[in-house]
């Protein structure tokens, strides 16, 4: 244990003089470009301030020593009013890097430009059913059930499809009721009292709206009146299509009209669970398209959309649930099933940069622009969203404009970018006169 412990202590110095050593002659270089220096300086000789080789940040009115590293002070003369020439914040942040050193340390720079950018949000799905599709079934009636048609889990049945039959005393005295009021109509229908036939077609309307009430169908209400015979069992048939996946109901059982004998569960679609991270939330909306992938059916894909996003987000996972939905008009996807749910969304046109030139140093974003002839400027850039490998510049950079997307210590080492960034915050000394 001990031993690796001085290995990465011994490792972390080799590392820290690499990146002095890198970094030192380029800013030295940069820094003596404006020193004191017969070959350099103007005519009129004047000094413009003192500052550190390897603090650049330090400025001073008057010779002495670096209060960060104790280094003599250099003098740098006055920079000429060029307008070709770059402004002073650009300058202050420009270093020189020899093109050989970059060749060495594998630089390598591509265009800021404009893209369509489409961005990709995965996540996993949960398949669940579709609840709009589920619908209950209860008797209308009280009684004993006499036979059970659709007697076994997860069965597929149809709308209309019979269920099972049931015996009820209640049910069979309305059938009778109805038997009557209908021979009073054939008996009375004719007579010269209006008030009297009239009555009886009143009687018999009632007696039939019972019936529909029980359940019962027209052409079972039509079969009692065609033959006259009660019916000792009704049966009771599938309000819709689906599987059922909930049964209560078993040959003598007695039920109610409080009794859930079935649930029935349309399969044609299905819902598909999601959870989105916060950063993503702002740019899903309802109808976008899904395309969702599964195990149990490799190389297949199946299409969806976006019907619901719910409006609480959670708190332990910092995400939010969405529901797609998902055709099946074969049923082959079933219930907790899991898939791989993909969701591309449409940024629009924007001037984009390359994800890997931008260093993300926590307190800003930098990227390094190259200037040509061995200049780098490190500059601040505010970026938006990520997609396809590319950050959407809000600002700070240019089209046109060339970024390094790869180097080595001297460009991307985030230590160095680190001290860089320290520098810069360094309040700036005062000397009394």
């Amino acid at each position: 244990m001990k031993k690796r412990f001085w290995l990465l202590i011994a490792a972390t110095h080799i590392v820290v003089a690499i990146v002095v050593f890198l970094l030192a002659p380029a800013l030295y270089s940069r820094l003596a470009s404006h020193t004191h220096d017969p070959a350099v300086v103007d005519s009129s000789g004047d000094i413009a301030y003192w500052t550190c080789p390897m603090h650049p940040s330090v400025r001073a009115d008057e010779p002495g020593s670096c209060p960060i590293c104790g280094m003599d002070l250099t003098p740098v003369r006055p920079e000429a009013a060029d307008p070709s020439e770059l402004d002073a914040d650009a300058e202050e942040m420009t270093f020189h890097v020899d093109p050989f050193r970059q060749q060495l340390i594998n630089v390598q720079s591509a265009p800021v430009e404009e893209r369509v950018m489409e961005k990709e949000i995965r996540t996993v799905a949960v398949l669940e059913l579709d609840e709009t599709g589920v619908s209950e079934v209860y008797p209308r009636v009280a009684g004993w059930v006499r036979e059970v048609f659709v007697n076994f889990m997860h069965q597929h049945v149809h709308a209309g499809q019979p269920l099972f039959s049931v015996y009820s005393p209640e049910l069979v005295a309305s059938q009778e009721e109805y038997l009557l009021a209908q021979q009073t109509l054939e008996q009375l229908g004719e007579s010269p009292f209006e008030h009297v036939s009239t009555g009886t077609e009143s009687i018999l309307r009632a007696a039939r709206r019972r019936l529909e009430r029980f359940d019962l169908t027209a052409d079972q209400i039509q079969t009692l009146s065609r033959t006259g015979e009660v019916q000792t069992a009704v049966v009771v048939h599938s309000p819709a299509s689906g599987h059922v996946i909930e049964r209560g109901v078993f040959p003598n059982r007695y039920v109610t009209p409080e009794t859930r004998v079935y649930t029935i569960a349309d399969h044609a679609r299905m819902w598909a669970a999601v959870q989105i991270y916060e950063q993503d939330i702002g740019q899903v909306r309802l109808g976008q398209p899904a395309v969702m992938r599964l195990i149990a059916y490799p190389g297949e894909s199946f299409q969806g959309r976006v019907r619901f996003i719910e409006p609480h987000l959670d708190g332990e996972t910092r995400t939010l649930r969405v529901r797609l939905e998902f055709p099946n008009p074969n049923f082959r996807l079933k219930p907790e099933m899991y898939g791989d749910v993909e969701l591309k969304i449409s940024l629009g046109r924007f001037l984009a940069v390359p994800d890997g030139a931008v260093l993300r140093t926590g307190r800003r974003d930098v990227v390094f622009v190259d200037r040509g002839e061995g200049r780098m400027e490190m500059r601040t850039v505010e970026i938006g969203e990520k997609a396809e490998g590319y950050y959407r510049v809000l600002s700070g950079l240019q089209a046109g404009e060339r970024v390094v997307t790869q180097a080595n210590f001297l460009i991307d080492s985030e230590s160095k970018i680190r001290g860089i960034a320290a520098d810069w915050d360094t309040p700036l000394p005062t000397h009394e006169h």
